[in-house]
Formats: structure tokens, sequence, C-alpha cells
């Protein structure tokens, strides 16, 4: 397989003028190269950035980066984030602002062993459950509370392990539920041999908790300078045509995504399946946010238990200025 650099990939696609010509933008991705991130990626090679006069470079994340960190020192003009992250920045004082919200659905869940005695929301006191931390935990903290069970490990409540990048807990017997998504963990439990039967999975979302996931967030201030809004324009009207291509073309979507992993670690089947999955959350969203999306993922935030992700509701985390001129 040819490895392809994210590095100047774009230039690749213009004439030699009009590279030259094109305005850099970076974007840093919340985690690292996979099909989650696909449409970018599909923007990328078939020249949608390069249409758009862009030279876009995409940095893929990891354990040991932040994406809010990356933004704020300068290392990127817009980046990959969850809402709970980015407002909860913001309220600190780093004022990322949402311009596009490509995902439209919430992939995050519960996934349960039955044989631990798990196979409805009833049946979660009493047991260890494991969860993401770095912000990824309020929700979980807001449905707790909503069940009315405490999260302290005692008799009438949960126990609550934190959980790594890996869904051993479920395996091990750790935990009788472990935090995953639609399109990747709970697929790392069906690989490492359990069955969907063996399982009963608990939808955040049906469950009155989703929050916004894979949002596209920049600085406030930088906003202001026409020059970097028309760069964002352009960015997100040629992402969401990646991103829809992508949807339509889920198997090629996915080869395109293992040209880009320069680490190799991923696979084929994998990427395959997680394109499938990630286009049921992509698919309805035209790029544009939903202001109730929003509202539903604030209320959500501030409900989350004794110690809420915000603590007041934000002004100006988000703008549709960038997507009416990108989609109009």
């Amino acid at each position: 397989m040819t490895i392809k650099t994210t590095f100047g990939a774009a230039a690749l696609s213009l004439v030699a003028g009009a590279a030259l010509a094109a305005d850099d933008v970076t974007l840093q991705l919340k985690w690292v190269t996979q099909a989650q991130f696909a449409g970018y990626y599909v923007a990328l090679e078939k020249g949608f950035y390069g249409e758009e006069d862009l030279n876009v470079t995409i940095k893929p994340g990891g354990p040991d980066i932040a994406p809010t960190q990356v933004l704020a020192g300068g290392g990127a003009d817009v980046t990959v984030e969850w809402m709970p992250a980015a407002l909860a920045a913001r309220e600190k004082g780093l004022p990322m602002v949402n311009i596009a919200q490509p995902f439209k659905s919430s992939g995050m869940m519960l996934t349960c062993r039955k044989d631990a005695g798990v196979t409805s929301t009833d049946d979660f006191a009493g047991k260890t459950l494991g969860v993401w931390f770095f912000g990824n935990e309020f929700p979980f903290l807001s449905w707790m509370s909503k069940l009315g069970l405490a999260t302290d490990g005692s008799d009438a409540g949960v126990e609550v392990l934190k959980q790594g990048f890996n869904v051993d807990p479920i395996l091990n017997g750790q935990a009788a539920c472990v935090s995953t998504m639609t399109y990747n963990e709970y697929w790392q439990v069906i690989d490492a041999g359990l069955t969907p039967d063996d399982l009963q999975v608990f939808k955040y979302e049906d469950n009155g908790v989703a929050t916004l996931e894979d949002g596209l967030y920049v600085l406030e201030d930088n906003l202001a300078d026409p020059a970097f809004e028309d760069k964002m324009v352009r960015f997100v009207r040629a992402s969401m045509k990646g991103w829809k291509y992508a949807e339509a073309n889920p198997d090629e979507a996915a080869d395109i995504v293992l040209e880009f992993d320069e680490t190799g670690a991923q696979t084929e089947k994998h990427q395959r399946r997680m394109m499938g999955e990630v286009a049921k959350l992509t698919a309805g969203s035209n790029g544009a946010l939903v202001e109730a999306d929003y509202e539903r993922t604030v209320e959500s935030l501030l409900s989350g238990g004794s110690d809420p992700v915000i603590t007041a509701a934000p002004t100006g985390a988000w703008t549709h200025a960038i997507t009416d001129k990108a989609l109009n």
C-alpha cells in the first residue's frame, strides 16, 4: 500500500501557478487517522480543497494531543472537537466557536454484558461501569442523575471505572459495561469474541443525554478577519462535499483513509465497517449546526451532576456565518 502524506497533498491537484496562490489551512483531528474523519481525507484526495484554492494539511490526533490546546497554541486554524470539550474550554477563557457541524447524531453508548446481569437501565445499580473522562464523562453523569443513581460506588448507585482507550474491562470482568462508539469500540468488543446477542447496548441519544460530537471549531478572534472567514467558507464547503461523497461511497472513502494512515495500524475490514457506521451519524447534516441540537447539548452539560462541565449557558459559542455562505 502506498502511504500518502497529508502535508501539501492538495497542491498536487493544482497547476503550478494556482498551487502557489492557494491559501494554507491546517486542520487538527480529534483522534488518529480513521474513517471517523473520512470526509476531510476524501476532500483532500479528490481535489475538493484544491478546487477551492486551498492547500490543506490534516494533522492526526492521539492520546497525548488535545485539539483545544493545539488550537489555542496556533498549531491549527480549525479543529474537530466534541462540543462538551469546546464549551468547557470556552468557559475557561478559550473562545472556541462552532462554525459547522458535520455530525448530526451521537455515536456514544454504553455496551454491557447480559451475563453480568444488565439487560435494562434498571440493572445499572450495584454494577461497575467503564467511563471515558476528559470531558466525555459529563453526559454519563447527567444520565445517572436522571436515573437517580449515585456515582460514588454505593450499593444503590454505580461504581465508575475510569476507562482507557480500549475495551479490556468488559472482556476481563472488571466492568459490566464500557463506553463505546457505534463505529469503533463496539466492534472491538465483537472482534474480541462476544456476539451481539451477548450484549445489551444503550445509546446516549436514546436516553436523552446525547451531546454533539465532531464539530468544526475555530478561535473567535480569527473570524473577525475577512480573509480567514473566506478561507473557512471554502474549507467548510469542500469538507461537506467530501463528507457527502464519503456517505455515498463508503468503501472508497474507507480505502482513501487507509492510504493516509501512516502508522499502518488500521485494517480494511475495520475501516470499511467504521465508515458505514459513521455515515449514519453524518446523514441528515448539511454542515450547518441545528440550534435545537446545540440547546439539547447545553442542557445536558448544565445538568451533569454536582460538577457540571459548564456552569452557565454560553453565548457566542456558535455561528451560522460560515455555513450560510458555504452552503447557499
